[in-house]
C-alpha cells in the first residue's frame, strides 16, 4: 500500500501559513519603525499650526481646531530669520563642494596609488569621524582668534557693509571669528573622513580599465578622476555631499561658539533666540523648525535614489 499525501499537503500548509504570518509581523514590524519615524515631525507640524491656546489646553487636541499661519510670520517677525536660512545656506554649500572635492581627491589616491600603510590610513580616518565637535572647539576659537587677516580691499570693504560673513567682522579686530570661514573651515574637517571612506569604496568598484583608456587618450590623472572617475561615482558624490550637507546644516556648538554677531547666526542657533526667560513659544519654535528642515526633506527627497544606491553600494576594500 502507498501513503497517504496528506501529511506531505498539510506540512506545507503550514509552511505557507507561517511564512504568511512572518510576512505580516516583518511588514507591521516595519510599519511601526515608519510611524515612529514620522510622529514626530508629523507632530511638529501640527503643533506650528495652533495657537498658544490651543496648546495649553487640557485635555490635549491632537489637531488644530482653527489652523493658523501666524506662527510662521512671527518667525521671522520677531528674529532676521531670512538671514538665519541665507547663513546656513552659504555655509553648507561651501562646506559640502569643499569636503566632496577634497574626499574626491583623498579617495581616489586610497583607491589608486597602492599606497604603503593604506590600512593604517584608513583605520585612522575611522578614528578621526569619531571626534566630537567639543575636541576641537577651544583649539580652534584660539586659532581664529590669533589669525591675523591682512588689509581689506575695496571689493573687502563693499561685502563687508553689504553683511557678507565672508570677510572680518571687524576692521579693528581682524580675525576669522563672525565669519563664514569660522565654520565651514571646521564643517569640512568633520565631514571629511566619511566622506573619504565614502568615495573611497566607490573609486574601487570603478575598473581601471577606463582610466587607462583616458590615459592612452592624453588625460593626466586628474583628468581621469573629473572626466571618467567622478562621472560614474555620481550615487557616491551625491550621498557624500548629502551627509556634508546635513552635517552643516544642524551643527550647533561651534555656530554658537564663533559666530555671536545676530546677523551671521546659523539657524539651529537663531531657533533658540525665540526663547524667553519666562515664556517657552511653543508654536512659534515649531514654526521656525519645520522651516529648517524643510530644505533638508526637499534635498533628500530629489536625491532619494541615489542616496540608497549610495549607501548600499560596496564596502572599503583591503
Amino acid at each position: 500500500m502507498t501513503a497517504a499525501p496528506a501529511p506531505t499537503v498539510h506540512a506545507g500548509a503550514t509552511r505557507r501559513r507561517r511564512r504568511g504570518v512572518a510576512y505580516l509581523a516583518v511588514r507591521l514590524g516595519l510599519l511601526a519603525m515608519i510611524l515612529n519615524g514620522l510622529f514626530p515631525a508629523l507632530w511638529l507640524l501640527l503643533t506650528s499650526l495652533k495657537s498658544e491656546d490651543e496648546l495649553t489646553r487640557i485635555p490635549i487636541t491632537y489637531l488644530p481646531e482653527h489652523a493658523t499661519l501666524h506662527n510662521y510670520l512671527d518667525v521671522f517677525q520677531q528674529n532676521p530669520f531670512a538671514r538665519f536660512l541665507l547663513n546656513s545656506a552659504v555655509v553648507s554649500v561651501v562646506a559640502t563642494l569643499v569636503c566632496v572635492l577634497f574626499a574626491a581627491l583623498a579617495g581616489y589616491a586610497l583607491a589608486r596609488l597602492h599606497l604603503r600603510g593604506r590600512r593604517a590610513i584608513l583605520t585612522a580616518i575611522v578614528m578621526t569621524s569619531m571626534f566630537p565637535a567639543l575636541v576641537m572647539l577651544v583649539p580652534l576659537y584660539r586659532l581664529f582668534v590669533g589669525v591675523e587677516v591682512p588689509g581689506l580691499s575695496p571689493l573687502a570693504h563693499y561685502l563687508h557693509a553689504m553683511g557678507w560673513g565672508f570677510m572680518p567682522s571687524s576692521v579693528s579686530t581682524p580675525n576669522l571669528l563672525n565669519t563664514y570661514w569660522a565654520l565651514i573651515i571646521p564643517y569640512v574637517a568633520l565631514s571629511l573622513p566619511i566622506t573619504t571612506l565614502i568615495l573611497t569604496s566607490f573609486f574601487q568598484l570603478i575598473p581601471e580599465d577606463l582610466e587607462a583608456a583616458a590615459t592612452v587618450d592624453g588625460a593626466s590623472r586628474l583628468g581621469a578622476l573629473f572626466r571618467v572617475v567622478a562621472p560614474l561615482s555620481a550615487p557616491g558624490m551625491v550621498t557624500a555631499g548629502i551627509i556634508a550637507f546635513v552635517n552643516s546644516w544642524n551643527e550647533f556648538l561651534l555656530a554658537l561658539t564663533f559666530n555671536t554677531a545676530m546677523t551671521m547666526r546659523t539657524v539651529p542657533v537663531g531657533i533658540t533666540l525665540y526663547q524667553g526667560q519666562f515664556a517657552f513659544p511653543w508654536a512659534v519654535i515649531s514654526a521656525a523648525i519645520t522651516i529648517g528642515i524643510v530644505p533638508l526633506v526637499l534635498l533628500i527627497l530629489f536625491f532619494q535614489q541615489r542616496i540608497i544606491s549610495g549607501l548600499t553600494a560596496g564596502g572599503v576594500k583591503g
